[in-house]
């Protein structure tokens, strides 16, 4: 398939995308704090639309005022002031051509810095692997969460509801993204190893998707059908880079297909180099495992695809859009430059240091 392809339209449940170029959720740390979207970040998610990407996916906005808040500076959609606060960033991408979807997210056992709650949850009460990442102000091993109890759960659901409909209602979103990947609660669940339960939400892979599916069903019963809900799933965690399904393809068959069945719009596929093989000794990629157990709705690829000849190879693999992290840090106009065949500047990883917010020269950019 033609390098081409990247710059066509593309539509997902009738949003429709002026390129297949997206901006990948990434946790700038910026808001206030209280979690209030800033006149600072508009303008920071204004210079990707200004660059010429045809959707923007916001960083992970926690969705509740219990247990979901992962960082101390992260926006939230927890209530009507986070969900006005949004407003002005939305209008602002959306001013340059640019479509803007939420994405809403549980840190569960990974939370790190929560200003409701002293503790944290999991499906299971067992400490997660890692240290806590200091350039989100985290500092020591993550402590072992509190194994969730079923009312926690039942909130939760309704934490992710809610926040969507204040999304699409209030702040203006053109769409919903539920944050399913990186081992945040979600893949928590999905997790084998930390989801060690035996009720309804745990079990083999198709019941540790339950939660996952029961947010999708809550926030498409709250907001309808024809706003786009879309589900990111990875392999890999912040604090597990290397994690990968035990069951291989049989996982990824249970899944995707589950995802599919469900109706969901899209499937956000994020790997650390997405073109690569999904498994050890295998030969396709997990886009390329998305397309086959989920054939009727768009794929979302992540990972290592600002060189467009990668962007490519997904695309032919089964990817209908790319989404670009560093990429688009280092190069808020990359759609615009690769269409003029210019050169990209190389991603600086001082820009997310000491802390991970939006720099001053970012803006000046």
């Amino acid at each position: 398939m033609s390098g081409d392809t990247l710059f066509t339209k593309y539509d997902i449940n009738g949003l429709t995308l002026r390129n297949r170029f997206a901006v990948a959720p990434m946790t700038r740390v910026s808001a206030t704090a209280d979690g209030l979207a800033t006149e600072r970040m508009a303008r920071y998610y204004e210079r990707f639309a200004r660059g010429g990407f045809g959707l923007v996916i916001t960083e992970g906005l926690y969705s509740d005022q219990a247990h979901a808040q992962g960082y101390l500076h992260q926006p939230g959609l927890s209530d009507a002031a986070q969900a006005v606060a949004w407003k002005p960033v939305v209008e602002a991408v959306r001013q340059h051509g640019a479509r803007i979807v939420a994405q809403l997210m549980h840190a569960g056992a990974l939370s790190q810095g929560n200003r409701f709650r002293s503790t944290s949850v999991g499906p299971s009460a067992i400490r997660p692997k890692g240290e806590q990442m200091a350039f989100y102000r985290g500092r020591g091993p993550y402590p072992a969460p509190v194994e969730i109890t079923e009312e926690q759960i039942a909130d939760a659901v309704e934490g992710f509801a809610a926040s969507a409909a204040r999304a699409v209602t209030t702040s203006g979103f053109d769409g919903v993204e539920i944050h399913g990947a990186n081992g945040y609660l979600l893949d928590q669940f999905l997790t084998d190893h930390t989801n060690r339960r035996t009720d309804r939400w745990g079990g083999d892979t198709r019941r540790r998707m339950e939660l996952t599916l029961a947010i999708f069903s809550a926030v498409r019963e709250r907001i309808g059908a024809a706003v786009p809900v879309g589900v990111r799933i990875s392999q890999g965690k912040v604090n597990d880079f290397s994690h990968r399904w035990a069951g291989r393809e049989t996982d990824a068959e249970a899944i995707f297909g589950a995802l599919g069945d469900a109706g969901a719009d899209y499937i956000h596929v994020t790997e650390h180099e997405a073109w690569r093989p999904a498994f050890e000794g295998g030969d396709t990629s997990l886009v390329a495992l998305a397309r086959r157990y989920a054939p009727a709705i768009a794929i979302i690829a992540n990972g290592g695809l600002h060189d467009l000849s990668r962007a490519t190879e997904v695309i032919s693999q089964g990817a209908d859009v790319v989404s670009l992290g560093k990429g688009a840090l280092s190069n808020s106009d990359l759609p615009i430059r690769a269409r003029e065949g210019l050169a990209l500047e190389a991603f600086d990883p001082a820009i997310l240091g000491p802390v991970a917010n939006v720099k001053d020269r970012e803006l000046a950019a």
